[in-house]
């Protein structure tokens, strides 16, 4: 097929079909994934029970560090706490309501075309038996739909039902899914006695397409209490309403060794973040800066101050000078995690003002991997394929000192059907053909034969070890991935941070030539370098090399075992995530059936009589 002939079919393609954003074979989805809620147990009190009832006045902005609601004050779990799928808040911190569940997989992860209920937020009960309607009762939140997400339908909803004193919940309001707004003030008068009891409480509801996206409702700013009116929507606070800056200037996150050979050209100018005047007339705000080396507690940065004149409901940038003290290297070990804990605060505030969101701590982590994303995905991104051509992206990376690189961690955004057994290559160039003069790619590393994983790990990424170690020079590489033709492996969702600041440094090829991605924000490919690492999903065992067979490889139906001796082996037959989806008991020259198995690669063990025999790649035809 000549070139001509792919750029008319992909002209064609892109008319035709329904896309979601597309600069040429590029595209953004949905996230449908949220690593960050599965990655810890739910405490025993989060279990969706009463654990307190509360007094009147009951307030949340949702500013702190946790991804759960906080359970003094709220129920249950659904809901995402978090500071990156919000735009412009009016405090930091917000609890996200999608269609993804409290573990952060999609509600339904096998179908795509469903209108259902999906997140809750419920308070504890509140008492309010005392209250009567002239005590002017009032609900009130701040809410936006999209955010850094997708927007909700307008068949989807985000609904408020609050709690009667004979026990059901009422709809008391409701709006429809829309684009990305500012956030609105939402005013509910409370005077129906129904709902004057000593349990009386609220609850935020959504409704999600789950064929469309992730339908991504923000709240903020909840407050319930009397003596308000209608006209009550000032929220009389100076809050701190991002995370402060990261202290380099391109990546988020890199090794100390290869910081502290070249400081000076890797810090940022400044650090900045961002403060939000919620009053309605205008507030002039100091707020200070420091850093602290918690390897070594020492001070890496005195508080240094800001001043700023900031107009009623207006939100405005501070900067403070970056700082260029460092902790020696003779200090830490050379593959040592280091991390400067960077603050910024208010010194006083107004009396009454809400002081949860006077202080924003903030890590910069310096560990054995190169990074440009901030570690949450808002989206996902994608190459959209030719049948009869691979699909590649690469990212540039720089090293300031020679390295050897150990692995991929990779952040996969969620699919719907899973996307378990899509085929890829992890490749690592030292050149790219066209780009900075490069006059063909120059190919080092090839890790074949890898498939996504999901399960929550270490910073939420997959991790993929190398075969081998492979040596890098000080200078620029690029890592990435190759997508087969004809493999069944287009459209691989892999994370996107949309609050990446800055190029993305990312190319892309499906047509037999790379381009520069124009996608905003940072793919979610970390290289992992200087020590040896542990690839997700392998167990560490004591292998004995015991000579045994398995065939036929490929296998479509069955799978016959040979070895040495007649005795009885327990085998185990694991997807490439390590989860064992067959076991049994085998005999010599016996064959297990496989026909069940989803086309793909697994590994098969045998164990018997404390004997562990190395494992088995297979591939399931």
């Amino acid at each position: 097929m000549s070139r001509l002939v792919i750029l008319v079919c992909a002209l064609l393609f892109n008319i035709l079909s329904p896309i979601i954003y597309s600069p040429a074979q590029e595209y953004v989805a949905p996230l449908r994934y949220n690593a960050n809620a599965g990655k810890r147990p739910l405490p025993p009190n989060r279990l969706g029970k009463v654990t307190a009832t509360l007094s009147l006045p009951f307030f949340e902005d949702f500013t702190g560090y946790g991804i759960f609601p906080d359970s003094t004050r709220w129920v249950d779990y659904h809901t995402y706490v978090n500071n990156t799928m919000c735009v412009m808040p009016v405090s930091r911190g917000v609890a996200t309501l999608d269609a993804l569940d409290w573990r952060g997989i999609p509600y339904d992860s096998f179908s795509n075309s469903v209108f259902r209920y999906a997140d809750s937020l419920t308070t504890q009960p509140i008492d309010v038996a005392t209250v009567t309607p002239a005590d002017s009762l009032y609900l009130s939140f701040v809410y936006q739909p999209q955010g850094n997400g997708f927007y909700p339908l307008p068949q989807d909803s985000l609904m408020v039902f609050i709690k009667t004193k004979y026990g059901g919940f009422v709809k008391v309001w409701a709006t429809p899914g829309t684009t990305l707004q500012p956030f609105r003030h939402v005013m509910i008068p409370i005077t129906d006695t129904i709902f004057f009891s000593s349990s009386l409480q609220v609850r935020f509801v959504n409704i999600a397409a789950l064929n469309w996206s992730d339908a991504v409702w923000n709240v903020d700013y909840v407050r319930l209490n009397t003596g308000r009116t209608m006209g009550d929507t000032v929220l009389n606070d100076v809050a701190i309403s991002s995370d402060p800056t990261f202290l380099l200037n391109d990546y988020t996150s890199m090794p100390y060794r290869h910081f502290i050979d070249n400081p000076a050209g890797e810090r940022a100018a400044n650090i900045t973040d961002s403060i939000r005047n919620n009053y309605n007339s205008t507030q002039s705000v100091n707020s200070f800066f420091s850093a602290v080396g918690i390897n070594t507690g020492v001070t890496l940065q005195s508080p240094v101050g800001a001043a700023a004149s900031i107009p009623g409901g207006s939100t405005r940038a501070v900067s403070f000078p970056s700082y260029s003290a460092t902790i020696p290297f003779s200090s830490v070990g050379y593959h040592d995690k280091v991390v400067f804990e960077h603050k910024v605060y208010f010194e006083s505030v107004a009396a009454g003002e809400p002081h949860a969101n006077d202080t924003i701590v903030k890590p910069q982590v310096f560990d054995n991997y190169l990074a440009y994303d901030d570690g949450s995905a808002e989206k996902s991104y994608y190459l959209n394929l030719f049948p009869t051509l691979p699909g590649k992206i690469a990212i540039e990376y720089h090293l300031n000192r020679p390295d050897t690189m150990r692995g991929m961690a990779i952040y996969f955004g969620r699919q719907v059907p899973f996307a378990v057994n899509k085929v890829f290559d992890i490749n690592i160039y030292s050149a790219l053909a066209g780009v900075n003069g490069a006059p063909a790619d120059t190919l080092k590393y090839e890790q074949e034969m890898c498939y996504p994983g999901y399960t929550d790990t270490v910073n939420h990424f997959w991790i993929y070890k190398f075969d081998q170690p492979v040596p890098l020079p000080a200078g620029t590489f690029y890592a990435g991935t190759m997508q087969p033709a004809e493999s069944g492996s287009d459209s691989l969702y892999f994370g996107l941070d949309v609050n990446r600041i800055g190029g993305n440094h990312a190319y892309y090829n499906v047509l037999a030539a790379w381009s520069p991605s124009l996608i905003t924000g940072a793919i979610m490919m970390r290289p992992l370098l200087g020590q040896p690492i542990t690839g997700t999903g392998v167990q560490s065992v004591t292998a004995q090399n015991e000579e045994w067979q398995v065939f036929p490889n490929p296998a479509t139906n069955n799978l016959q075992f040979d070895y040495k001796g007649d005795w009885d082996a327990a085998y185990r037959v694991s997807d490439m995530q390590g989860r064992v989806v067959l076991h049994g008991i085998v005999t010599r020259g016996r064959s297990i059936d496989i026909s069940l198995l989803t086309p793909g690669m697994y590994v098969v063990q045998l164990v018997s009589d404390e004997k562990v025999t190395i494992p088995k790649k297979i591939i399931k035809l």
